[in-house]
């Protein structure tokens, strides 16, 4: 474990926390007036490798050589032109900080990167991260990697876990959730939806299914899955034959068969590292996805039953009806595929530069 602290004072500025991975949500900028929940769970930080935040610059200033050389291999709007290494902690887990208002930028509903820094060391005034909690986007602190050290904590030690123990401790996440909206004048104002965390995980998938594709049509295995890839699949890739198969794979289940092109694999949730087989699956394509995600398709939680008429049967304590059904089809987080692609030396293929150009009219199309 670590605590961060000042790189002016040394005044500490976390509690102590253990490193996991990035989401695959950290930058994902959901819905309009959405109010979404912490970012990252209390007592862990994860760091993000790329320069992320202000200052930004466009990409008329950057060109593709340079940009290439930074691993983007197609046009972006904007670069981050800040140090990489930015650390990424739940809000409640900052200590000795204080709020520069002038600063904070934001104020649709909440606080947002504005042109810097927006909180400062209580001890000393220098400035050591971004306060994020603006609608429509995933609430947490960056600090800034230029200032701030990492410590060790001498009597906390955080072993990484094996995968069979990720299994057992791991949590799935749901995927349908409800979803609120600030400042409604009705009250609360919540529906239930597809969860965000789904939607940006099938984001960053979409992009390696294509890429693995090679332009070919790809199938993925019926049910839920389906239902996430299935349709975009169908709609961005041709219909000819042979198709490629993607299959679910990873801790716990079945070794893949030998048949299978693309494997659709957890993350290590602390490391950050993808699940790989033994034997000859090793080579097929490995899809990632965050590891609750994962667990959910691998091992669905079902819904609680309802006794059909009568009295409650024995041992049964509650009725609750199940979750209600999204009022729409499974749509892919389009920035974070965006993000994803632009990243894949795959994308310098013409048409899957085509799909990356035509991204708006995919979104009108209701596939993002």
């Amino acid at each position: 474990m670590f605590v961060f602290v000042c790189a002016g004072c040394g005044a500490r500025l976390t509690i102590p926390l253990s490193q996991v991975a990035l989401p695959a949500h950290a930058h994902q900028k959901y819905g309009n007036g959405i109010q979404l929940p912490v970012l990252m769970e209390s007592g862990t930080f994860a760091v993000e490798p790329e320069p992320w935040g202000p200052p930004w610059r466009r990409w008329e200033d950057i060109g593709p050589d340079e940009a290439a050389a930074r691993g983007i291999y197609a046009p972006v709007y904007a670069l981050s032109d800040a140090e990489s290494g930015t650390i990424v902690i739940a809000p409640g887990d900052a200590r000795g900080t204080v709020l520069v208002p002038e600063e904070a930028g934001g104020y649709c509903c909440g606080l947002d990167w504005g042109d810097g820094p927006n909180m400062a060391c209580e001890a000393c005034g220098l400035p050591v991260a971004s306060r994020i909690d603006d609608c429509s986007l995933w609430q947490a602190v960056w600090l800034a990697p230029d200032a701030v050290h990492r410590l060790p904590v001498d009597e906390a030690d955080t072993a990484t876990l094996s995968w069979a123990e990720v299994l057992v401790e791991g949590k799935a996440t749901p995927p349908i959730v409800p979803i609120a909206r600030w400042g409604s004048l009705l009250g609360l104002d919540h529906w239930w939806s597809w969860n965000p965390q789904w939607e940006a995980a099938a984001g960053r998938a979409l992009a390696h299914l294509l890429a693995a594709s090679d332009g070919q049509p790809v199938t993925v295995p019926h049910g839920l899955i389906a239902e996430v890839f299935q349709r975009t699949l169908d709609a961005l890739l041709p219909a000819v034959q042979p198709a490629r198969r993607a299959v679910l794979a990873g801790p716990g289940l079945s070794v893949p068969e030998m048949d299978a092109d693309i494997i659709l694999v957890p993350i290590h949730p602390q490391t950050g590292e993808p699940w790989s087989p033994a034997g000859p699956a090793a080579s097929a394509y490995p899809v990632p996805l965050p590891f609750g995600v994962w667990m959910w398709m691998a091992f669905p939680e079902p819904g609680l039953p309802l006794p059909a008429s009568g009295t409650m049967p024995d041992g049964v304590l509650r009725d609750d009806p199940p979750t209600p059904r999204p009022h729409h089809l499974f749509r892919a987080d389009s920035g974070t595929f965006r993000h994803t692609l632009v990243r894949l030396p795959a994308v310098r293929s013409p048409w899957l530069r085509e799909i990356l150009e035509n991204l708006t009219h995919h979104m009108r199309a209701g596939l993002f």
